[in-house]
């Protein structure tokens, strides 16, 4: 079935020094801190609403593409979709990025893919891949999650300190994973924590599902969704990503800097993939 979404954000004019988020898009989540192993540690809920939510089972991982707007500041930046698809027994996840406008003109793009294994309390990663695409230059980097030897490498277009071995520990995921874990495990009044290996980056992650859910509308379509956030830094940086019952990817991502609403992904479409 195709959930089919209006898209309703101006497309207003586009300044060829706009930046074009690629970093936190393709991890959807920065942040710093010591390492903690990943844990999902619920809080006591008060509403009947939200325990109706939190009783229930996650639900298994299915295979789906989903398409989003990007916009700045309600500028439009382009479009970006998400893909989950089984690999066997495994399972890949992909995000990638278009620029529309002046950002297309440039071909300004990026990719970024995760395989791994559904190892039931966490999502276990074993490669993963980006790709980064202006009009004069492509920066490409692979990642091996290698569990044997409990070490994570990077190679290829990645800064010089960050080509050191990451030792691995149970329960670190990448960005991309990071966020299917979120939509796995948010329920009202929660607290999620993951570790997040990426990239040669090793960082905490701590969200925050709000108590009440609230309405959110996206085209044509209203939910009652969880808001799940991240403060990621002492200037009030965040990221705030909406996940509804029965959605299996976020409704709304959204990067918050300084208090000011800034890189927007909205959801337009989803489709489950038989």
């Amino acid at each position: 079935m195709i959930r089919r979404l209006e898209r309703r954000y101006p497309r207003g004019n586009h300044a060829s020094t706009l930046p074009w988020p690629s970093a936190w898009l393709l991890a959807l989540a920065l942040g710093a801190g010591i390492a903690l192993p990943a844990a999902s540690i619920a809080q006591p809920v008060d509403t009947q609403a939200a325990a109706g939510v939190a009783d229930e089972a996650p639900a298994a991982l299915a295979p789906f593409v989903a398409r989003y707007t990007v916009s700045d500041n309600g500028r439009s930046l382009g479009d970006a979709t998400l893909r989950l698809v089984p690999q066997g027994p495994r399972w890949r996840v992909d995000l990638t990025m278009n620029g529309s406008g002046l950002f297309r003109i440039a071909g300004i793009n990026a990719e970024q893919s995760t395989l791994f294994e559904d190892r039931g309390e966490t999502y276990r990663p074993l490669t993963q891949a980006t790709v980064r695409r202006t009009v004069f230059t492509q920066r490409k980097s692979v990642g091996t999650y290698d569990w044997r030897s409990r070490l994570a490498r990077w190679q290829g277009d990645v800064k010089e300190h960050r080509r050191a071995p990451v030792a691995l520990i149970d329960g670190d995921m990448s960005g991309l994973l990071i966020n299917l874990a979120v939509i796995r495990d948010a329920a009202p009044g929660r607290t999620l924590q993951y570790r997040y290996v990426d990239s040669g980056r090793v960082r905490e992650h701590r969200y925050v599902v709000a108590r009440e859910l609230e309405p959110v509308t996206v085209g044509e379509l209203k939910y009652n969704a969880m808001r799940v956030s991240r403060i990621e830094d002492a200037q009030g940086d965040e990221t705030v990503i909406w996940v509804a019952k029965g959605v299996p990817t976020p409704i709304r991502m959204l990067q918050r800097e300084g208090g000011k609403d800034t890189y927007d992904l909205r959801l337009t479409e989803y489709q489950g993939v038989q």
